[in-house]
């Protein structure tokens, strides 16, 4: 354990209940100056509640928080941000209708009036020596995932905080956006500041961090130096099992085309091309992983594939039959499975219970509803029993959905999109977020969808999870198909050369 210094931060015997759910039950945990600590634990462990308590989003119910050894009870996040503490979310808190550089500068102004010229050059600055870098003028909502993510962090570094809480930081970063992150998070360890790392990620935990707590149902059941572990024991401390090193996929011929698309072009919001003569089948019996960095035409592929935008040419077939654009329900009579990368914003109704979000897609079918009145006992039945197939941590099937942990709302979107046997599964990003035993469980799902004769479109920028599932890769960068090749005989350098836009 770490010895020497007095910590940054000291949480004693943390406490919090939601109802009759524990969430902390007397943690006790602490972070010292210049060093990255690894928050490691199953969705649902408590991980990003602690952090909350200290960055003053909840109260804690009992225990006690010290910062630099001055006792302290964050009742807002301004209370935590005026200690230095800065807290980039796995959700973003930003504003979507207002610009990336509005959006930074939100709370920082001591005046009526902002110096944005200035706040404008800072922002320069920090995409430039981090490596991260977005238009300052573009809106929001109309940033992928992954250029959003890119702003939180440079929302907290413009902040300059000397304690540095990430949830989930890397999800959706290439893995040369995550190397060069990582050198940002070691400059900053190096000027003494200190940071709290949680992610899924063990091979990042134990490349970035110096320390790791591990949670699991809401206590601390491990501390570890991370030079004295290793990302097996780690797994296993999180949930409470062994873990599969590695998912067997079975070696099976790929059989008829299922999905089929031909030359879709299309423009993005800002009306600017964003894919570019997209042509490529998906086979029964098979994953074509799709690799690209965030923002290079992804979404708006998957858009189009959920019957959610228009595309100016081209057209998508399943077995043959031509999918209408821009109709969702053309997609759900084709038999399609879908699982958007944005699971709060497109693929879940927040405000309805998670049973209903289990049946949304075919709350009208006889199964469900008969003569006009919903068939209760039957929703209660198949809600119930998908809760329990993937491990869906949730008070019941008549919690409401927002109640759930970001791992566990992934959970529910998976469940329901794979639950009706679907011809074609359109994955994008589906482990986003989750735990080891959440990912293991849904790559064992997507491998039995392949199994079971489903085509599978499998849109990732987690390289492990591309190699370890895919018969075929491909790479779109820039709208673009840079190349493919079988899995089997694809490297890693030369997909990265691919996402990077070289061609060889």
């Amino acid at each position: 354990m770490v010895t020497g210094p007095a910590p940054v931060v000291k949480m004693s015997s943390i406490v919090k209940y939601f109802l009759d759910t524990g969430a902390n039950k007397h943690i006790d945990f602490e972070l010292y100056p210049g060093e990255i600590c690894a928050l490691l634990g199953e969705n649902g462990a408590g991980k990003t509640t602690l952090m909350n308590i200290l960055f003053g989003y909840y109260s804690c119910d009992e225990g006690e928080i010290f910062i630099r050894g001055e006792k302290v009870l964050p009742s807002a996040p301004r209370d935590a941000i005026a200690r230095g503490i800065g807290m980039i979310q796995q959700h973003f808190a930003l504003v979507p209708s207002q610009s990336v550089l509005e959006n930074i500068v939100i709370g920082t102004g001591k005046g009526l009036f902002l110096d944005l010229k200035s706040a404008r050059e800072k922002l320069l600055h920090l995409e430039k020596r981090f490596g991260l870098h977005v238009d300052p003028d573009a809106k929001v909502w109309t940033l992928s995932v992954g250029e959003a993510q890119k702003v939180e962090i440079l929302k907290a570094l413009f902040r300059d905080v000397d304690i540095l809480i990430m949830d989930e930081p890397t999800a959706v970063l290439a893995p040369a956006e995550t190397a060069e992150l990582f050198k940002t998070l070691r400059m900053l360890v190096q000027e003494g500041r200190s940071v709290v790392f949680i992610s899924h990620k063990l091979n990042e935990v134990m490349a970035i961090s110096d320390r790791v707590v591990v949670l699991r149902n809401g206590r601390v059941v491990a501390e570890k130096n991370t030079a004295q572990t290793h990302a097996r024991e780690l797994a296993n401390l999180m949930v409470g099992r062994d873990v599969l090193e590695r998912i067997e996929k079975k070696p099976i011929p790929p059989g008829q085309p299922v999905l089929d698309i031909r030359n879709i072009n299309a423009l993005n919001d800002k009306q600017l091309k964003a894919l570019k003569h997209i042509s490529f089948v998906v086979r029964e019996h098979e994953v074509l992983g799709l690799a690209g960095v965030s923002g290079n035409g992804q979404r708006e592929l998957v858009e189009i594939l959920f019957g959610m935008r228009r595309p100016t040419e081209g057209e998508v077939r399943v077995l043959g039959a031509l999918l209408e654009m821009g109709h969702p329900e053309s997609a759900i009579r084709l038999e399609m499975g879908r699982i958007p990368e944005d699971r709060m914003g497109t693929g879940l109704m927040m405000d309805l219970t998670v049973e209903e979000n289990l049946i949304l897609e075919h709350h009208g079918s006889p199964r469900f509803c008969r003569w006009g009145l919903m068939n209760t006992g039957e929703i209660r039945r198949f809600s119930e029993a998908l809760i329990r197939a993937y491990g869906i941590k949730t008070a019941g099937g008549d919690a409401v959905t927002k109640s759930l942990s970001g791992g566990n709302l992934q959970k529910v979107m998976v469940a329901r999109e794979l639950a009706g046997a679907p011809k074609v599964v359109v994955a994008s990003q589906p482990t986003r977020g989750l735990d080891v035993g959440a990912m293991e469980y849904i790559h064992q799902r997507l491998l039995e969808e392949r199994e079971r004769g489903a085509a599978v479109l499998l849109l990732s920028e987690d390289l492990d999870e591309i190699f370890a599932l895919s018969d075929r890769i491909a790479v779109i960068y820039e709208g673009e198909l840079m190349g493919e090749s079988p899995a089997r005989e694809a490297s890693r350098e030369q997909i990265g050369l691919w996402m990077t836009g070289v061609r060889t």
